[in-house]
């Protein structure tokens, strides 16, 4: 009998020993797993669309887009980013009831959870990756993107509902894209120039570059009916006489850059925005990049996006909503550009008026009529004062990292403007070229507020 308790006290013991082992060892594996963090996941991700942005912006820089394409590439990554967040339920604004052919994208799965501000970014990776050259920088990014989120202790499962769903809105998009005629535009007609017909535009110095993107009319429209929607009227008609107008007009360049004060050197500088530059030492030609006219405008959208502190589903909206602007713009801007083929201030000026002369900034190798500064920046204007109201004061710190000073603006048409007349301080535009161009950039920014706005 004393033997049988015995042997159960030691049984009993055996147990508690056991459960003790158990216990412990739980315990320093709850310890070792480290605990979700969400408010500091929060805190990273809401600001992840503005430096995706910059770090596209710096990609393409290093890449060499033209100021067409780069609108391109802004708009189609942020239109993804968008149409996820959208899909968080919040809203029920997905832009596949506006945008020309776009269908909805995929349905997230209601028995999965997702963080949708993570599955946004996936899906501008997706998208950007296809769009540019560099594409082992931006997957490097995105690996650091993915280990950061890891960090906070994310739930395995949940981050990986949140990447496919992100990446399936990417492929998506990129469908979309795909068809938009960019891919067939290299097939087409390069732009012939006229060798006898002294008022069509010729390629100029240093480079004698050949025409950018001549069928860039070609590709579809993200919200205008089509690149020809709004015609900014004709240019002033071609004339060598002093008395008539064009040669007035010209004139007015000429004597501009001549005796151009300092101020208004600075704001031609400011907005030069020529992605590719080229300098000539002897026998030695190099080139310095730059942001493009539409990146300056996204930067300044990331810039008001960072000081109201956004939430990533706005912050998304009017991203999507100025690069979509801009895009526009370029289409129909090039469209008119090709059909007029309006020679530039520098070559009239060196063949009728005087050989010595130079412009400020070296003149961009596309015709002249209409000015892509005007056009793009009053569209993107227009959608900011859409969206932050007619007097939004801001300092615009783009042009920092290339050398220059920030500069401040009552409104963002205050910027508009300023970026249209720096063309005439830059000797590169005459004045129709920068007011028909405002204005078809008014037209342009207006039709895609109203057929953009969210009830």
């Amino acid at each position: 009998m004393s033997k049988d308790i015995s042997m159960k006290k030691l049984s009993n013991s055996k147990k508690i020993l056991r459960s003790c082992i158990l216990a412990f060892v739980m315990l320093i594996i709850i310890s070792c797993k480290k605990e979700y963090d969400s408010e500091a996941l929060d805190i990273y991700t809401n600001v992840q669309l503005v430096a995706w942005n910059k770090k596209l912006t710096e990609i393409m820089i290093s890449d060499v887009f033209t100021p067409p394409v780069a609108s391109r590439i802004y708009a189609y990554p942020n239109i993804a980013a968008y149409e996820v967040m959208n899909a968080a339920g919040a809203t029920d604004h997905s832009f596949a009831t506006t945008l020309n052919d776009l269908t909805p994208i995929p349905k997230p799965d209601v028995n999965q959870e997702i963080n949708y501000p993570i599955a946004s970014i996936i899906s501008f990776s997706t998208v950007s990756k296809s769009l540019i050259y560099n594409r082992e920088m931006l997957e490097t990014y995105e690996t650091e993107f993915i280990q950061k989120v890891k960090e906070t202790g994310i739930d395995p499962t949940l981050l990986s509902n949140s990447i496919t769903f992100g990446k399936s809105v990417g492929n998506h998009i990129l469908d979309w894209a795909n068809k938009d005629g960019y891919k067939e535009r290299s097939a087409l007609s390069r732009y012939q120039i006229k060798l006898n017909d002294p008022a069509s535009w010729k390629p100029t110095p240093p480079d004698y570059m050949e025409a950018i993107e001549p069928n860039w009319n070609t590709l579809r429209t993200f919200v205008l009916d089509s690149a020809n929607q709004f015609s900014p009227g004709t240019p002033t008609a071609f004339d060598t006489i002093p008395s008539s107008q064009f040669y007035k007009e010209t004139k007015e360049v000429y004597e501009t850059v001549k005796n151009l004060e300092q101020e208004n050197l600075a704001k031609a500088k400011f907005w030069d925005c020529n992605p590719n530059i080229s300098y000539t030492k002897g026998h030695i030609m190099y080139f310095k990049q730059q942001i493009s006219p539409g990146g300056h405008w996204m930067m300044i959208a990331c810039q008001v996006i960072e000081q109201e502190k956004l939430s990533p589903l706005k912050a998304s909206e009017v991203l999507s909503k100025v690069g979509i602007s801009i895009a526009d713009a370029f289409i129909s801007c090039w469209s008119e550009k090709y059909k007029t083929s309006v020679i530039r201030p520098e070559t009239y000026i060196n063949t009728y008026i005087d050989p010595d002369w130079k412009p400020i900034l070296q003149t961009p190798a596309f015709p002249e009529y209409t000015s892509g500064h005007s056009v793009a920046s009053t569209a993107a204007a227009t959608m900011l004062t859409s969206i932050f109201g007619e007097n939004y004061a801001f300092t615009d710190s783009t042009e920092i990292p290339y050398g220059l000073p920030a500069r401040s603006f009552n409104s963002f048409n205050d910027a508009a403007a300023e970026a249209a007349i720096s063309r005439l301080y830059g000797g590169i535009h005459y004045m129709p070229a920068i007011t028909n161009g405002v204005e078809q950039g008014k037209q342009i920014g207006n039709y895609v507020v109203t057929n953009l706005h969210f009830n």
